[in-house]
C-alpha cells in the first residue's frame, strides 16, 4: 500500500497533527517518505499518541490555532506544502453542548481559514478536509448515507460538521474549480476507534480509563449502532484519495465516505462485550433513568463511491477491528514499549493484511 509513492518527497501539511487521528496520519506519511508539516493546539494531555509517541521530534511541529487565520495563513507560506491535510477541530458531540461558541468557532472558521491559505499558497495542489458521519441530517433510518444526502446536525457538533462540508462544497464552486487550480475534497468517516485515543466522552477510552483504574464502565448509551472502524481504516481512504486527486485530478474532487462494511455496524453494548471476549478483563454498567444531552441513536455510511469509483474497501473485520484496537491499547500500557515502533509495526501489519485480501490499489 504505497500508494504509488505519490507522497514520497511531498511536503504535507496537517492540521491537527496533534490529535487522534492526525499524529496516526502524520507517522503514516513518514513512513511513506514525506516530510511533514504540522499545524495545531498543544496536545490535550500526556498521554495522547502525539506525545507517547515522542512525534514531535520526529517531524515539523507548530503549535498554533486554527481560529487564528492570519497565523495559519503565515504559516503556509512559511512551508510552501505540496499538499493539505485539515484534522483540526473540536471532535466531541458532549463538549459541544458545554461550549457551543467555541465549537462553531474550530469547526466552521477554522475550515474557512484552512481553504484560504491553501488559496493564497499555490504550491498546494491538493487538500483535504476531513470532517466527519455525523455532517448528515440523520433520519436514524436503517440504510446508510450517500455522499449527496442532505447535510444536517441536532447537536452543535454535528451541524458544525454539516457546515463544514458546505463551506467545502462553496470553496469547491467559487475558487477550486479552474483548470490549474488547487484539487479539493472532504473526507467523512465513521466512528474511529485505535490506540492513542484518550478523549473524554469516547466509549473506548472510557472502557481504558476504568480499566486503569480497575473499575467498571459506566455505558451512557448501549444500544446505538455505530459504524465502527480502526484508524487505520479512514487513514488509508485519506491517503488513497489524495493519490488519486494527485495521478487523475478533478474527477475525484467532492465528498467521500470512508466506513465499515454495511454488516460491520455494532451497537456500543456489542463493542465493549467483544473487548471482554478477547481479553475478559473489567466490565460494566448500565444506569436506568439516565438523563443525556441528544446523541443519534442509528447510523450508517454507504461506501458504494468509494468503493467504485476509488477501488478503496476497508480492510478489517470487526474483530480484527476490536483486536487491533486492544493492541493499541495495550502497547501503551506496557511502560517499556516503544510506541512509534509499535505504531508503525501495526500500519505495517494493516498494509499486510489489505495486501492479502487482494485490494486491488491500481488506478
Amino acid at each position: 500500500m504505497s500508494f504509488w509513492n505519490i507522497y514520497k518527497g511531498k511536503k504535507v501539511l496537517v492540521t491537527g497533527h496533534t490529535g487522534f487521528k492526525g499524529s496516526w496520519l502524520c507517522i503514516w506519511l513518514q513512513q511513506l517518505g514525506a516530510t511533514v508539516y504540522g499545524y495545531a493546539l498543544a496536545p490535550y494531555s500526556t498521554d495522547d499518541n502525539f506525545v507517547t509517541t515522542k512525534l514531535a521530534s520526529k517531524m515539523h511541529h507548530y503549535e498554533g490555532d486554527v481560529r487564528d487565520g492570519a497565523a495559519l495563513k503565515a504559516y503556509f507560506k512559511h512551508v510552501q506544502p505540496d499538499m493539505a491535510f485539515h484534522l483540526a477541530a473540536q471532535p466531541l458531540v458532549l463538549l459541544s453542548y458545554d461550549d457551543p461558541h467555541g465549537t462553531f468557532e474550530s469547526n466552521l472558521m477554522g475550515v474557512v481559514n484552512f481553504f484560504e491559505a491553501v488559496r493564497t499558497t499555490p504550491s498546494v495542489k491538493v487538500a483535504i478536509n476531513v470532517t466527519s458521519d455525523k455532517c448528515y441530517d440523520n433520519k436514524e433510518w436503517v440504510w446508510g448515507y450517500r455522499e449527496n444526502d442532505p447535510m444536517g446536525g441536532k447537536d452543535p457538533y454535528s451541524a458544525s460538521k454539516g457546515c463544514s462540508e458546505l463551506i467545502t462544497a462553496s470553496y469547491i464552486h467559487s475558487f477550486f474549480s479552474k483548470d490549474g487550480s488547487c484539487l479539493v475534497a472532504s473526507a467523512r468517516a465513521g466512528n474511529v476507534i485505535g490506540g492513542g485515543d484518550w478523549a473524554k466522552d469516547r466509549i473506548i477510552p472510557d472502557y481504558f480509563r476504568a480499566y486503569k483504574k480497575n473499575e467498571k464502565l459506566f455505558i451512557r448509551n448501549p444500544y446505538a449502532t455505530r459504524p465502527w472502524e480502526h484508524v487505520l481504516e479512514p487513514l488509508s481512504g485519506y491517503l488513497n484519495l489524495g493519490a488519486k486527486l494527485v495521478l487523475e485530478g478533478r474527477k475525484y474532487s467532492g465528498a467521500w465516505n470512508f466506513g465499515p462494511e454495511d454488516t460491520a455496524n455494532f451497537s456500543v453494548k456489542a463493542l465493549i462485550d467483544k473487548i471482554l471476549e478477547i481479553d475478559n478483563k473489567g466490565g460494566y454498567t448500565i444506569p436506568e433513568n439516565l438523563q443525556k444531552p441528544h446523541e443519534a441513536t442509528l447510523l450508517k455510511l454507504d461506501i458504494s463511491k468509494a468503493v467504485n469509483l476509488l477501488q478503496w474497501q476497508p480492510s478489517l473485520t470487526f474483530n480484527e477491528t476490536v483486536a487491533f484496537t486492544l493492541q493499541g491499547y495495550k502497547d501503551e500500557l506496557a511502560d517499556t514499549t516503544n510506541l512509534y515502533a509499535a505504531r508503525v509495526l501495526q500500519i505495517s501489519t494493516y498494509t499486510q493484511k489489505a495486501s492479502d485480501k487482494q485490494i486491488k490499489w491500481s488506478i
